[in-house]
Formats: structure tokens, C-alpha cells, sequence
């Protein structure tokens, strides 16, 4: 029998002064030097860390019932109290009914229905960036994917009640316990769950009444194994998880692969060629050709490596286990390091760098090592909306850079900051339209 050491033994890292705007490199750094388990306390509480390809599969695929998603979602995160039970933080047998009532709205033969929406919304929202000669990118980014978000998938109509609602939900997601006084925070965490109720229950009511078939739409004429109809506290909790979720993804990656196409002009010119040998001027690309773009589907994948969308996945341990050589007993909160997986030097050559042609043949270093690349998480509860945020990233960069050329903004400071992986002062862009013969349509 192998020797088992408890979870005291794990080794106990302190974590360093600036840790939010280096997640990554930091627990890299902890994994080389202490391998896949180790922990720190914070705010009084033990959370273990298992990082690397190994501890993905064990918690994502091979040994996934000893985790609950609750748990780590609701009392980790807090994420139950701002948005409710939805499909991110549902167990068990309840999670696989609700998400096979979705599992059709995401398929990547549904995109086609997505696509032509993604693409009028992208065309309106950057129409006037040429005449205001700087965006900030992850701001417009969030317009446009808030926007999409909202009609295909809850059917709502991007005008002013939609921008009321990103508002909110924006607000919901920086909103911070201020020191000492987690009151305020308790209640400004409800009044915003309120007016965020108060705008989603005349919708549910409307589908009802008028069903549609927007994944809104397909969950209020589901039924559960018992033959149950969604309760509406059901369907809001699925609404905020699929808004808020099926935007903020969308945003940061695009966000920062603009960033890093901008820094690297090479690569640059390769996607734009590759733009104009699939989609000539005043041809709107279709699924097929969205699916072709090879070049720029590695650079959404460079960039979803470097800025995974959630730094690290939280866990609630439901089941004792043994890992390492260490035991974890039930009760125990762990986090998956999804970003420091993303910087291992043994599994990506030379990690920090930008490197898009890691993951096209013959290197493909991703498949060499499974379970190495999880920023859409991976194994039964991948994400559901992987296919969809991965078209419309490639809709949204594609249509930029046919229009426009842009440069960083002198003078700023772009930090990547938080456990969701957002610039925190902004991405801004300097914007050119292009010559006429390369513009899009």
C-alpha cells in the first residue's frame, strides 16, 4: 500500500503582495517548485491548489464526483446569492437533466443560426470607431458580446433595456466587500438582484405566453424527469448564468487577443492573409468559413492560453481522496489552477512567449498533453458554450480587422488583474479604417 501523508502535510505557500495581477505566473512558479498539490490559507480558510495536466484530469474527468461544483461556485465564489442555481454551479444528476435541455441551442450545427446575429451586431457596435479614432477594446468587446448574448440565447432586443441589463450585471460582477462593512455589500448585492428580477420575470411570462426558440425560449417548454415545468427562480438563475457567462468569456479573450495580435505584427499579417484568401471583399463569411480560419483559431487559442477567462475553477470536495501522496478529506475546498496549467515549460515550449503555432501540426502540443489547455474547463461539464464563444471570437476579430488597422494607445498600462482574467485598466486602441480594396462590406 502506498504511504499517505494528510492534507497538513501539502505544502503551504504564502501568497505574495500584487498575487491578483499574476495568478498565473505565480502558481506556475509553485507547481515547479512543489509539483501538482499545495495550499494556502486565506482569510483564515485552507484552499488547496492541484495544478498541472495530471490534477485537471482528476478533477475535471477521472475522479470528478469527489468534487461539487455548488460548493465551490456558492460558498467560495458567491455566486448562488448574486446570480442563483444555474447550470455552472448544479451537481449531479440535476446539472446532466438541465444541461441536456440545452445541449441542442449549443451544438455547432446551431451556430448557423447564431452567426448572422453575431455578425449585424458586430457591424453596428464598431460602425463609428474610425470617427472617435480610440476604443477601448475590452469595453467595446463587452457591448458587442453582451449584446449577442442577450438576443440569441434570451431573445432580447440590444437597445437601451438591454444596456440597463449589462449595466447591472456588470456591477453585479466588480462588486466588492468593502472593508469591515460586508453589510453594504450584502445590500447592494440585493438591490441590484432585484431590479435584475424585477426586468427578467415579465420575460419569462412573455415566453410563456409566446414561446420562441432562443435557448430562453427552448428551457421554458422543458420539462425536468418528473414532468415538471422550470420554476421561474429556475429559469432567471439559467438566464443570468447564460448572460453573464455567455459574454464575459467572449469579452476578455477578444479583448486580449487583440492585445497580442497588436504586439506582434507577424502573426498579424498572417491572419489578415488569411482573411483575404477565404473571404474576398463583400463576401460575408459563412460557418464553414468561420471554421477554416486555421490561423486565427490559433491565436484565439494562444490567447485563451495566456488569459484563460477564470484563472483558477473552485471545488468543493465531496468525497475523501487520495493525490500525490496526500489524503483530502471530505470538506475540503480546492481550486484547479487552470492558468498556472497554461504556463508549464514541460508541456508549452516556452511558455510566456506568444506562440500561436504551438497548437497547428505537426507541434499540436495541446493533444500531446490532454487535459493541458482547460480554459473552457473540460471532460462531461466542459463548457456548454465553448462552440458558441469560439465562433463569435473569430466573427469579432475577423470583422476588425477587415475594416480597421489598429495600434496600442501610448501612455497606458495594460495589467492583466483579477481571478477573472480582465485588463484592469482597459485595452485601448488606436483605429484606421483600412484602404477601401480590404475593407469589409
Amino acid at each position: 500500500m502506498t504511504e499517505r501523508s494528510s492534507w497538513e502535510a501539502i505544502p503551504l505557500i504564502q501568497i505574495p503582495e500584487g498575487y491578483l495581477s499574476r495568478i498565473g505566473p505565480f502558481l506556475a512558479e509553485m507547481y515547479e517548485r512543489h509539483g501538482p498539490i499545495f495550499r494556502s490559507n486565506q482569510n483564515g480558510h485552507d484552499v488547496i491548489f492541484m495544478a498541472g495536466p495530471e490534477a485537471n484530469r482528476f478533477v475535471l474527468l477521472s475522479n470528478r464526483l469527489k468534487f461539487s461544483n455548488y460548493i465551490g461556485w456558492t460558498k467560495i465564489f458567491g455566486v448562488e446569492d448574486a446570480f442563483g442555481n444555474g447550470l455552472l454551479s448544479m451537481d449531479g444528476a440535476e446539472h446532466d437533466a438541465h444541461r441536456k435541455m440545452m445541449n441542442p441551442a449549443f451544438a455547432i450545427t446551431y451556430m448557423d443560426r447564431y452567426l448572422p446575429i453575431m455578425q449585424r451586431i458586430i457591424r453596428e457596435r464598431i460602425a463609428g470607431w474610425a470617427a472617435r479614432g480610440e476604443v477601448d477594446v475590452y469595453e467595446e468587446a463587452r457591448k458587442i458580446t453582451f449584446d449577442v448574448a442577450a438576443e440569441a440565447l434570451a431573445g432580447l432586443t440590444p437597445g437601451p433595456e438591454v444596456d440597463q441589463f449589462r449595466e447591472l450585471y456588470l456591477a453585479m460582477l466588480r462588486l466588492t466587500p468593502h472593508a469591515n462593512n460586508w453589510d453594504e455589500f450584502y445590500a447592494e448585492q440585493a438591490r441590484l438582484k432585484d431590479e435584475l428580477y424585477r426586468l427578467l420575470r415579465p420575460k419569462i411570462v412573455e415566453r410563456r405566453q409566446h414561446p420562441t426558440d432562443d435557448v430562453l425560449g427552448m428551457l421554458v417548454r422543458a420539462r425536468d424527469p418528473a414532468g415538471n415545468a422550470l420554476s421561474d427562480e429556475q429559469l432567471i438563475a439559467h438566464t443570468n448564468i447564460l448572460l453573464v457567462a455567455g459574454h464575459e468569456t467572449s469579452t476578455s479573450m477578444s479583448a486580449w487577443l487583440l492585445y497580442l495580435l497588436a504586439q506582434h505584427p507577424d502573426y498579424l499579417q498572417r491572419v489578415q492573409e488569411e482573411q483575404a484568401a477565404l473571404v474576398p471583399d463583400g463576401v460575408i463569411p459563412t460557418l464553414d468559413l468561420i471554421q477554416r480560419m486555421k490561423v486565427l483559431e490559433n491565436g484565439v487559442m494562444e490567447a485563451e492560453r495566456l488569459y484563460p477567462p477564470v484563472s483558477y475553477g473552485p471545488r468543493g470536495v465531496v468525497e475523501e481522496f487520495d493525490f500525490h501522496g496526500y489524503h483530502i478529506p471530505a470538506g475540503a475546498h480546492v481550486f484547479y489552477a487552470i492558468a498556472a496549467s497554461h504556463l508549464i515549460p514541460s508541456v508549452f515550449a516556452a511558455p510566456t512567449r506568444f506562440d500561436p503555432d504551438r497548437f497547428a501540426p505537426p507541434r499540436e502540443e495541446q493533444k500531446k498533453t490532454p487535459y493541458a489547455l482547460v480554459g473552457f474547463g473540460g471532460g462531461p461539464r466542459i463548457c456548454i458554450g465553448i462552440n458558441f464563444a469560439k465562433v463569435e471570437i473569430k466573427a469579432m476579430i475577423a470583422e476588425i480587422l477587415r475594416q480597421y488597422t489598429l495600434a496600442l494607445a501610448p501612455d497606458q498600462d495594460v495589467e492583466l488583474f483579477g481571478v477573472i482574467s480582465r485588463p484592469r485598466h482597459g485595452v485601448r486602441m488606436r483605429v484606421h479604417e483600412r484602404a477601401p480594396a480590404l475593407a469589409a462590406i
